[in-house]
C-alpha cells in the first residue's frame, strides 16, 4: 500500500518552498523596509549633526590641538568620500542588501569603538572605519527605497519622508548633540549610534529583499589610490600648520599625494569599468560644477568647523544652546530650498546660481569680521541667515548642471561624484583653512594684547585666527561665483518638457539635495 506519509525529499522540498514563500511575503512590506531604512539614514546623520557640536569637549577629553582636531571631521570625509563610489559599485555587484548590512555592522561596531577611546588615536582610527561604513551603505539606502516604490505618489511619498529624516534628524541632532554632549558624556554622541544599528540589524533582513547581483568588476586599486592621494595630500596641509612649509613630512605627504593621485588616473583611464569614469569631466559646464561644489563646501566645512567653537568657547554657550543657536540657518535653507524648484525654470539654472552665490560670499565675509567682543547677534546670525538663502538657492540648480546630458550608463556615477565632490571639497578646505588658521594664530601670539589677562589673550589669538581662515573661505566663495559667471554654460531647456517631474516630486528633491548639504558636509544641522 503507497503510504500517505510524504517521503522526506518531497517534504524538505516543500519546507523551503514554503519558508522561501514566507520570506518573500515578510519582505513585501515597503512600509516596514522604507522604517527600516530611515532608521539607518537617521542613524548616519545623528552622528554627523551630534559629533560637531561635542567637538570643543572632545577637544579637551583627549587632548586634541586645533589642527589635530580637524581630523575628527576629516577621517570620516575622506574613508566616507573617498569609498562611497565603491560603496555603490560593490551593491550592484554583490548585492544591494547584503553590501548594505556589512556596511551598516561596521558602522555600529566603529561607533561603539570610538565612545570608548581613550586616546586620540584611537578614536580617529574609529571614525575612519565610520567613514568606510557609511560608504559601504549609504548608496544602497536610497537605492532601495526606490526600488521599493514605483513611479508616481508612493515614491514621491517615500523620498518627501526620507528628506524629512534628513531635515529633522539634523535639526534633532543639533540639539540632542548639545543635551547629550552638556549632560551626560561626548562619548554618548558615538554610543546612540548602537541601538540603532543593532535593531536595523536584526530587523532589516527579514523585511529588505536582495536585488539581482550585475556582473561587473570592483575598482579597488581606484578607489585607494584617490583615497590615499586626498588623504595625503589632506595631512600635508594640516601638517604645515604645525610645522611649516619646509618640514620633510609636509614635503613627503604633498610628494606622496601627487604620485599617488597620478597614479589615480591613470588607472581610471585605463580601467575597463572605472570606479571614476574620466569622460565625466569632458563636458566644461559638468567639470566647473564639480569645482563649484569643492570650493562651497570647502568654505562650509571651515565655516562651521570654527563657529563652533566660537559659540562654545568665545561667547560662552553651553553645548546644548550651541547646538540651538544654529537652527535659523537650518530653518532657512530648508524653506528656500523649496523655492527652487518653481524658480528654476523661470529664471535658469546659472542666474539662480548666482544670485544664491552671492549672500554666501557677503555671510563669508561678515564672518571675517570677527572679534572677541563679537555677539551672536551681531556676528553670527546674521551670516548664518545669509548662508542658509544663498545654498538653499544654489545647490539644486548645481546638482541639476552636474548630471545634466550625462549618458544613462554613467547617472550612478555621476550622481556619486556629486557626493563624492561634497566629502573632498569638505576634506580638502578644512585643511587649508586649518592650516591658515595655524599661522595666523601663531603671528597674532607674537603680538599679544597690552593689559589683557590669559583669557582675553587666548580670545584674541582664537578669533584673530579664525577671521584669517574666513577671510580664505570667502576667497572660496568668491572664485565659485566667477566659475559660474564665466564658465559655466547651460542650455535652456524646452518650454514645455515632457517629462517634468511633479511638483511634489521636485520639492522632494529639492529637499534632499538641501539635506544631504547640511549631513554630507557634517555640519551642525
Amino acid at each position: 500500500m503507497p503510504s500517505s506519509v510524504p517521503s522526506p525529499s518531497v517534504s524538505s522540498a516543500s519546507v523551503r518552498t514554503s519558508g522561501l514563500r514566507a520570506a518573500a511575503r515578510r519582505r513585501q512590506r515597503p512600509g516596514i523596509t522604507l522604517a527600516v531604512m530611515l532608521c539607518a539614514q537617521l542613524m548616519i546623520v545623528l552622528d554627523l549633526s551630534v559629533v560637531n557640536i561635542a567637538l570643543p569637549t572632545i577637544a579637551h577629553g583627549l587632548h586634541f590641538s586645533p589642527a589635530s582636531l580637524s581630523w575628527v571631521l576629516n577621517a570620516y570625509a575622506l574613508t566616507f568620500g573617498g569609498l562611497l563610489l565603491l560603496g555603490g559599485r560593490a551593491g550592484d555587484i554583490l548585492g544591494r542588501r547584503r553590501v548594505f548590512l556589512a556596511g551598516l555592522a561596521l558602522f555600529t561596531a566603529a561607533s561603539l569603538a570610538g565612545g570608548l577611546s581613550t586616546s586620540a588615536g584611537l578614536l580617529l582610527t574609529a571614525r575612519a572605519l565610520q567613514g568606510v561604513g557609511g560608504a559601504i551603505a549609504t548608496p544602497a539606502v536610497l537605492a532601495i527605497i526606490i526600488s521599493g516604490f514605483p513611479d508616481g505618489r508612493e515614491r514621491t511619498r517615500a523620498l518627501s519622508l526620507f528628506t524629512a529624516v534628513i531635515m529633522g534628524g539634523s535639526s534633532l541632532g543639533l540639539v540632542l548633540g548639545g543635551v547629550i554632549t552638556e549632560w551626560f558624556s561626548w562619548r554618548w554622541v558615538l554610543f546612540i549610534n548602537v541601538p540603532i544599528g543593532i535593531a536595523v540589524l536584526l530587523i532589516g533582513p527579514m523585511f529588505i529583499a536582495e536585488s539581482p547581483r550585475q556582473p561587473g568588476r570592483l575598482d579597488l586599486a581606484g578607489a585607494l589610490t584617490s583615497t590615499a592621494g586626498v588623504a595625503a595630500l589632506v595631512y600635508g596641509f594640516i601638517r604645515a600648520s604645525s610645522d611649516g612649509w619646509g618640514d620633510t613630512g609636509t614635503l613627503a605627504s604633498f610628494g606622496a599625494a601627487v604620485v599617488l593621485l597620478a597614479a589615480f588616473v591613470t588607472i581610471e583611464s585605463r580601467a575597463a569599468q572605472p570606479i571614476t569614469p574620466l569622460r565625466l569631466f569632458t563636458d566644461r559646464s559638468r567639470a566647473a560644477s564639480y569645482v563649484v561644489r569643492l570650493l562651497l563646501v570647502a568654505g562650509m566645512f571651515g565655516m562651521f568647523f570654527f563657529l563652533t567653537q566660537f559659540v562654545q568657547e568665545v561667547l560662552g554657550l553651553s553645548p546644548l544652546l550651541a547646538g540651538v543657536s544654529f537652527l535659523p540657518m537650518t530653518a532657512m535653507l530648508f524653506g528656500v530650498s523649496r523655492l527652487a524648484p518653481v524658480l528654476l525654470p523661470r529664471f535658469g539654472a546659472r542666474r539662480l546660481m548666482l544670485a544664491g552665490l552671492v549672500p554666501v560670499v557677503t555671510g563669508m565675509a561678515w564672518l571675517s569680521q570677527l572679534s572677541p567682543s563679537s555677539t551672536y547677534l551681531s556676528g553670527v546670525l546674521g551670516p548664518m541667515l545669509l548662508f542658509g538663502a544663498g545654498m538653499g538657492v544654489v545647490f539644486v540648480p548645481l546638482t541639476m548642471t552636474s548630471l545634466s546630458g550625462v549618458a544613462p550608463e554613467d547617472s550612478g556615477s555621476a550622481a556619486s561624484m556629486v557626493n563624492v565632490m561634497q566629502q573632498v571639497g569638505g576634506a580638502l578646505g578644512l585643511a587649508i583653512l586649518v592650516t591658515v588658521f595655524g599661522s595666523a594664530s601663531r603671528a597674532a601670539a607674537r603680538h599679544p594684547l597690552l593689559h589683557a589677562g590669559p583669557v582675553a589673550q587666548a580670545h584674541d589669538i582664537l578669533t584673530r585666527g579664525m577671521a584669517t581662515s574666513f577671510r580664505v573661505a570667502a576667497a572660496f566663495d568668491l572664485a565659485a561665483l566667477l566659475i559660474v559667471a564665466l564658465v559655466i554654460k547651460i542650455r535652456q531647456p524646452s518650454p514645455v518638457p515632457v517629462t517634468a517631474p511633479s511638483p511634489a516630486l521636485a520639492a522632494a528633491a529639492a529637499d534632499a539635495e538641501a539635506g544631504s548639504i547640511l549631513a554630507d558636509v557634517g555640519d551642525p544641522i
